[in-house]
């Protein structure tokens, strides 16, 4: 039990596509790959699936499970980020365009304006990877998953599951961040620091004060389910305000973090069929 959902996990949020964006894919290339999304999914009994436009309230999807409970009530088990916002929604609503069809050059990015000193050049590479490096002014999403199982923070969504549970309830705790040469910003190693509260592993620096979080049940998210419906279901709950990150503090804990992450991750498409979306209360 425990190595298929591990293998399911592991190509969810934290699958990496492929190279950096070369060629942006047309709408049409996009317009198929929902469209295969749609024919690999229907009457197969897929749950909602993630992202979702947030201000999009209605869907279609019959498929039901208990909502999580409170992130505190949880053990983290992992802390990974996407360039560029996967959802759309609150103060990232901005496409940033198709990008290569494969997670890299696509998503929602930060809709408001930065300072010209926020925006300055960094004098680093930070989090260089398949899907290139940032740079002061992009968006991330960061997620802070949480899972029922008794376990300990770790790379890969794998981290979430145990021996004892091989079928956790999940929960992602989403924040939007825009990465600013300011650092005075946000520390990204407090807003990703990690203890034990209560006997239960924790991130006590998620934000609080980033608006009231949109919750809505669906999915694990990646690019490699583009055109694959994800068969994990996953408690969301999205701040829809974004928070400046000074990017020197990014790049200090990517250098080092128990969850192995040395860059970002790819975006998976919008999900817009309402099949596969469920409505939010």
């Amino acid at each position: 039990m425990k190595s298929a959902l591990t293998l399911a996990l592991s190509l969810s949020a934290i699958t990496a596509g492929a190279t950096a964006v070369a060629e942006a894919v047309t709408d049409d290339d996009i317009a198929a790959q929902r469209a295969a999304l749609a024919e690999a999914t229907e009457g197969a009994g897929f749950g909602p699936q993630s992202p979702r436009d947030l201000s999009v309230l209605t869907g279609d999807n019959a498929r039901v499970f208990a909502r999580a409970p409170a992130h505190t009530e949880m053990n983290l088990c992992n802390i990974h980020f996407h360039e560029n916002a996967e959802h759309k929604g609150g103060q990232f609503t901005t496409y940033t365009g198709n990008g290569d069809g494969k997670g890299a050059g696509t998503g929602f990015k930060y809709d408001g304006t930065l300072t010209e000193a926020e925006l300055a050049p960094y004098a680093g590479t930070v989090g260089a990877g398949k899907y290139g490096d940032l740079q002061p002014g992009d968006t991330i999403e960061l997620h802070y998953v949480h899972t029922t199982a008794q376990v300990t923070p770790g790379p890969t969504l794998g981290s979430c599951l145990s021996e004892a549970i091989g079928n956790p309830q999940l929960r992602v705790e989403a924040q939007v961040f825009v990465l600013v040469n300011d650092d005075a910003a946000l520390d990204f190693t407090e807003a990703a620091r990690v203890e034990v509260v209560g006997g239960l592993h924790q991130a006590p620096g998620i934000p609080t004060d980033t608006g009231t979080p949109i919750l809505y049940p669906g999915s694990t998210t990646g690019p490699s389910f583009n055109e694959a419906g994800s068969p994990l279901q996953v408690t969301w709950s999205v701040r829809p305000e974004v928070v400046k990150v000074s990017i020197r503090s990014v790049e200090t804990w990517l250098a080092d973090n128990v969850f192995d992450e040395k860059h970002a991750h790819g975006v998976r498409n919008l999900v817009v069929n309402p099949a596969l979306l469920s409505p939010i209360n």
